[in-house]
């Protein structure tokens, strides 16, 4: 018996680590392409059950017409947000859409940690230093996190986790939901929150609500030297904005796992090439600033959660299971 046929877009060597010795437990057929899916890949979909699709594959409603003209019966996201997914067209188009809402949480808030950390003490700048015997460490100045206030704007699962990090250094914890759950948080409203804190750690879903939930408004009203982390997505943030603060000082620092326009360069090696995008070119020659590419899910535990979830969703297709993991529209 031929089991399920999954076209898997936007492969990456440790994808195949983690996917292929799973999928023959299943008894699945994977072709792996190295294209993102898009309205013009689409085609490549062709005699397969099921598209595998990552953050940055581009599904929209022309996408999922070619899909469901191709004969595929689910798109399976291997991440947790849905943001590049015309969830309305798929729903129009009866194509289901399922996604891994949990792989590992602790990864994302763990890598936060770590870029407020970094930040924070520049040990990013310190490494360098080091590296070419300078010994100095003028200019490295940190502060401590003990009894400073950090604002997390959403409390799920890996903000709830910053947040019990955040609070094993000491610091006051303030936290913003608009959908707060039953949680032993001290819960203000945003504004509140942007204002009094002296770390502000996003952990919510890109939505229109969402939007850019950090403007140029928002930026006046925050505390000066206030350090921006964000693990969750790129425009949360309005990079105009972010750079503005940054330059005049007011905002002290940023750690950035995500971007606003990341979709041509993070998971990308661009190592020979120049960056013409302005606004992440400006962000990678600030002093007080890093970015990396992406990387808070990266972990065994994650890409060995993952896999299982993703699989298990496309497991439960082929048998006529309730999709648990199903996303519907707004």
């Amino acid at each position: 018996m031929i089991g399920m046929k999954i076209a898997f877009f936007d492969t990456k060597p440790y994808d195949t680590i983690w996917f292929e010795p799973l999928s023959k437990e299943y008894g699945y057929q994977i072709r792996y392409y190295d294209y993102r899916l898009n309205s013009d890949t689409a085609v490549l979909a062709e005699g397969y059950d099921v598209v595998c699709v990552f953050v940055n594959d581009k599904v929209c409603a022309k996408t999922i017409q070619t899909l469901k003209k191709c004969g595929v019966k689910m798109i399976a996201l291997r991440c947790a947000g849905y943001n590049n997914v015309d969830i309305s067209a798929a729903a129009e188009a009866r194509l289901p859409v399922v996604r891994v809402p949990s792989y590992s949480p602790s990864a994302v808030a763990e890598h936060a940690a770590a870029l407020l950390l970094a930040v924070n003490r520049k040990t990013h700048r310190a490494y360098y230093r080091i590296r070419d015997n300078n010994f100095s460490i003028n200019g490295l100045m940190g502060f401590d996190l003990n009894g400073k206030t950090a604002g997390i704007i959403g409390t799920g699962q890996i903000g709830t986790i910053f947040a019990r990090i955040a609070a094993g250094f000491g610091m006051r914890v303030l936290a913003y939901d608009p959908f707060p759950k039953d949680q032993p948080l001290e819960f203000v409203p945003l504004d509140q929150l942007i204002t009094s804190s002296d770390i502000i750690s996003l952990h919510c879903p890109l939505t229109p609500d969402t939007f850019h939930i950090i403007n140029k408004q928002r930026v006046r009203q925050m505390k000066k030297g206030v350090v921006i982390i964000n693990t969750s997505r790129g425009a949360l943030i309005d990079t105009e904005a972010l750079l503005e603060g940054l330059i005049d000082g007011h905002i002290g620092g940023a750690g950035l796992d995500v971007y606003e326009e990341e979709g041509d360069y993070f998971f990308e090696d661009k190592s020979g090439e120049i960056i013409r995008d302005e606004e992440l070119s400006r962000l990678l020659t600030l002093p007080n600033v890093l970015v990396t590419s992406h990387q808070a899910f990266f972990t065994r535990e994650a890409m060995q959660a993952i896999a299982m979830v993703t699989l298990e969703n496309i497991c439960a297709l082929e048998q006529g299971r309730p999709l648990e993991n199903l996303v519907l529209p707004r």
